[in-house]
């Protein structure tokens, strides 16, 4: 006979083999391993029952009571019962320790915390009740560093793969332990260790070197949506913050070369839009109604163009015809928005277009048929000729655009992606539906044509790849959170951005993983990239930009 196991992990067993387990089919076993298995494991089911929590907390206390003193945390929602009743059971054993926890995402009112609870100096265990690709897990790591604190374990109840998969502890020094992994119950349950390779383990710090990172003052952390993303040009990155202050620094130390502070915004909104530049100018919008134009080398201004009540669209220039367009909004009845083109040495407008609905979403610009394509709060589509400003033909989509649209002049087409579920590709001169491609949710950000493929991101948590002329699914990718942010190709590689703070790099061809950098708060940017020094500008949506460096 084997050997008995001790009675506080008999109740665990016997608890996840008889409540915790479910099989049924198209459930998910957990965030990053979804649809293909028809089992998952509730532990929420069961983990405020006295008898079960009680035995996981004395097991736990027989097994790290020596490493005291300490204190415990973990991520909603899963790991708040298991923090709770340890900072019982260790103060019932006369070992105080202290419990807080950390948000999936910062809390939207209020204080605005991560984190829940006083943290104190002691060094920290993380818990949690599975553990499936650890990328959750990662997320928490890189959080409690940031407040210098030393993590010096984690701890599962159960584990989903072969303790060789989870490099990303090992390579920080973090012992990891679960009480139980899927082959524990082959016999009873008949499952095992997963062996996906779409599940391949994810490196944390793909990128080795952080060359340094910007923190803007006062970032808004009410506004989670796209901000005014960086953008590099001649060793300077470019970028506006919540604060009000437009930024050039030095991409080589992130030293500010020159700022600019527009006067005042509207509702805690100064600068979302992200800049253009041309030449010796750099363009962008604020919420004080003005598009500015500054001499991208001193921060000189050079004009003002004054017409909206409130500029959230990134503006695009047409440097054959010398003009920049930006979408533009107003607090006028049935004329909310508008695009208008601008010229762009003396600020002196061209022509304007009005639409009923508010314009946040963004111009772009088709040097081929010389169109400027552009959408609006009221979901329509608009392409008007670039030199006059004439609407040419527009479409009326399922949802707000709130981002720029995708012109391929290789292809012909322009893609459009908006709040509503539909990526639509149309010709590009005369309106008529290339393809469709639907998705669950919508999205902020704007799609991506690489090849004869568009990629773009989803609130649903998914980044997408689909055929451009078909419209038929090439591969999805889960990200685990929401995705704000637009795709960007850099040297024959994919990188996006989500809401639970990682940048993913993505083969483009067969959407597999290639790694991740791992921050704190939300990517919903686009990323920038200076081909020059080799360094990845990664911005998030409190207003830090990192600088880095890949392996």
């Amino acid at each position: 006979m084997g050997e008995i196991p001790p009675m506080n992990e008999m109740i665990l067993r016997k608890a996840i083999e008889d409540e915790v387990f479910v099989a049924e089919e198209a459930k998910r076993t957990s965030a990053m391993h979804e649809g293909n298995s028809a089992w998952l494991f509730d532990f929420r089911a069961v983990m405020l029952q006295p008898e079960i929590l009680n035995a996981y907390c004395e097991l736990f206390y027989e097994r790290y009571q020596e490493k005291y003193p300490f204190q415990v945390c973990g991520l909603e929602v899963a790991a708040i019962p298991l923090v709770a009743a340890l900072v019982m059971k260790f103060h019932e054993k006369r070992k105080p320790i202290n419990g807080f926890f950390i948000r999936k995402s910062r809390k939207k009112s209020g204080l605005l915390k991560m984190i829940e609870g006083k943290v104190t100096d002691d060094p920290v265990i993380i818990v949690d009740d599975l553990v499936n690709s650890g990328s959750t897990i990662m997320r928490q790591i890189e959080i409690l560093q940031e407040l210098d604190k030393r993590v010096i374990g984690i701890v599962s109840i159960l584990r989903f793969r072969d303790a060789s998969y989870y490099v990303n502890f090992q390579e920080r020094n973090i012992p990891f332990e679960a009480f139980f992994e899927l082959s524990d119950f082959k016999e009873s349950l008949g499952v095992v260790n997963l062996q996906d390779s779409r599940y391949t383990p994810l490196v944390p710090n793909l990128f080795g070197e952080i060359r340094w990172k910007f923190q803007g003052e006062s970032p808004n952390l009410f506004y989670v949506v796209p901000k005014s993303a960086p953008v590099v040009s001649d060793g300077f990155v470019y970028f506006g913050t919540d604060d009000g202050n437009f930024f050039s620094l030095d991409v080589m130390n992130g030293r500010v070369a020159w700022r600019y502070k527009v006067p005042f915004g509207s509702k805690g909104k100064y600068i979302l839009s992200t800049p253009a530049v041309y030449r010796d100018m750099v363009f962008f919008g604020a919420y004080d109604g003005n598009l500015y134009a500054l001499d991208k080398r001193t921060g000189q201004k050079k004009w003002v163009f004054m017409e909206a009540d409130w500029v959230g669209s990134s503006p695009c220039v047409a440097e054959d015809l010398g003009l920049v367009f930006i979408g533009l909004e107003y607090g006028l009845f049935r004329k909310h928005g508008g695009v208008s083109g601008i010229d762009m040495r003396t600020g002196e407008k061209v022509w304007e277009f009005r639409s009923p609905a508010l314009t946040h979403g963004s111009p772009a610009y088709s040097e081929k048929f010389r169109v400027v394509g552009c959408g609006s709060n009221d979901a329509v589509f608009s392409v008007l000729h670039a030199k006059t400003g004439k609407l040419l033909w527009s479409y009326q989509t399922d949802g707000p655009i709130k981002h720029a649209p995708c012109f391929s002049d290789e292809h012909d087409v322009v893609v459009v992606l908006g709040h509503g579920e539909t990526v639509f590709v149309f010709k590009t001169d005369t309106g008529d539906i290339v393809s469709k491609f639907r998705m669950n949710f919508g999205s902020y950000g704007s799609p991506l044509v690489f090849r004869e493929s568009v990629i773009c991101g989803s609130f649903d948590k998914h980044v997408y790849c689909f055929d451009l002329f078909t419209g038929v699914l090439k591969w999805k990718f889960y990200t685990g959170s929401r995705c704000f942010s637009t795709p960007v190709i850099v040297d024959g590689l994919l990188y996006i951005g989500s809401n639970n703070a990682r940048l993913f790099e993505i083969d483009p061809e067969t959407g597999e993983v290639l790694g991740i950098f791992q921050t704190k708060e939300r990517i919903v940017n686009k990323i920038a990239y200076d081909r020059n020094t080799g360094t990845f500008l990664v911005p998030t949506f409190a207003n830090e930009i990192f600088a880095l460096k890949k392996r």
